[in-house]
């Protein structure tokens, strides 16, 4: 589920994978992040006022693939 930053402060860190907001991948800007789990959506999750998801696997693994979050190293040529 991808979040604002801004929220990961209220995510349960008990009910998802990550270990605390200080563990957790930020888009580019730092304005997004997301978290995972597994099986139903965790309640702290749930109650966001702002999110966008779920996503599957690959789903999340296109989205993380964008200029939103991943910047592009030009080549250096010789």
């Amino acid at each position: 589920m991808i979040i604002l930053s801004s929220d990961a402060p209220y995510v349960d860190y008990t009910e998802v994978f990550e270990q605390g907001p200080d563990k957790l991948r930020y888009s580019i800007d730092g304005s997004l992040t997301f978290v995972k789990w597994s099986g139903n959506t965790p309640t702290s999750v749930q109650n966001l006022p702002n999110k966008q998801g779920p996503y599957t696997h690959s789903e999340i693994i296109e989205i993380l693939d964008t200029n939103t979050w991943s910047q592009v190293i030009p080549d250096i040529e010789d």
